[in-house]
């Protein structure tokens, strides 16, 4: 199974490299599945994976000039601070067992996958549906009611990437194009951006460091950077939507699966 999980570490790189994000999404259920790994500690994992990989496109999109660090930072400083709270404080206090259904236990473990069953599940519409979830908006100053409103949705994004280990650029760029008024490429870079320094910090607060088997680690998120140079090499020969919207099915199918075996078979 571990090698499988390798061979899992390389297609998500190449599915970021082809289509230039959601590739990630899988990093969680790949750890738990196929490493072994339990989900409390692979969010700390995916922390990890998912900060290199975005702080590789991240690196292009500066070079290209297609990041704007005034706008991460609006956003990125709320979700930088709500992802650190998050992973320091608010998930070591949670107890094991959040709540009962019939006296059948819902616990701390099977919450994680259901939720992040739903994010995959909310991934892959926006993948399905295209790279545009909403029309880009004129460039225009942004008044004190939206750089608020991104300030919150920052929030939003940190409790998110907190408790699940995912960066959420997805959920990131219609706040981007919409508030910000980001043109799309630049929205896509700002995102990668905010996704590196969340995700980065988080990882750095987590209390569960002690408990990382660290070569595991770094070899699964070194194949997982060497897909993405491999996809990002491909991507000039083969159309990135079409690819998009197949992998969006797929992630779909994987969000359903996540639900029928931790609810049925568990």
């Amino acid at each position: 199974m571990e090698m499988i999980g390798y061979i899992a570490a390389a297609f998500i790189g190449i599915s970021l490299g082809l289509i230039g994000g959601g590739g990630s999404i899988l990093t969680l259920p790949v750890l738990v599945y196929l490493f072994g790994i339990p989900p409390g500690l692979a969010t700390s994992y995916s922390l990890f994976i998912v900060g290199a990989t975005s702080l590789i496109g991240a690196a292009g999109s500066f070079k290209r000039k297609q990041v704007d660090v005034r706008v991460a930072l609006l956003l990125g400083v709320p979700a930088i601070v709500t992802v650190f709270i998050t992973r320091r404080l608010l998930i070591p206090a949670l107890p094991l067992n959040l709540f009962y259904i019939s006296d059948v236990p819902v616990t701390r473990e099977l919450a994680t996958m259901l939720l992040f069953a739903a994010l995959m599940l909310t991934a892959s519409v926006f993948m399905i549906r295209g790279r545009q979830p909403v029309a880009e908006i004129p460039a225009g100053p942004m008044n004190g009611s939206k750089q608020a409103a991104l300030a919150g949705y920052g929030i939003g994004i940190g409790l998110v990437t907190g408790l699940l280990g995912a960066g959420g650029g997805f959920l990131i760029i219609p706040a981007l194009i919409l508030l910000a008024r980001l043109p799309m490429k630049k929205a896509v870079g700002t995102s990668l951006l905010i996704m590196t320094l969340s995700t980065g910090i988080g990882f750095m607060g987590d209390a569960a460091l002690p408990d990382i088997h660290w070569p595991l680690l770094l070899a699964i998120t070194a194949i997982a950077v060497a897909g993405i140079v491999v996809g990002g090499k491909l991507a000039t020969r083969i159309g990135s939507q079409q690819l998009k919207t197949a992998f969006g099915w797929f992630v779909l199918a994987m969000g359903i699966y996540v639900i029928v075996l931790e609810t049925v078979f568990k």
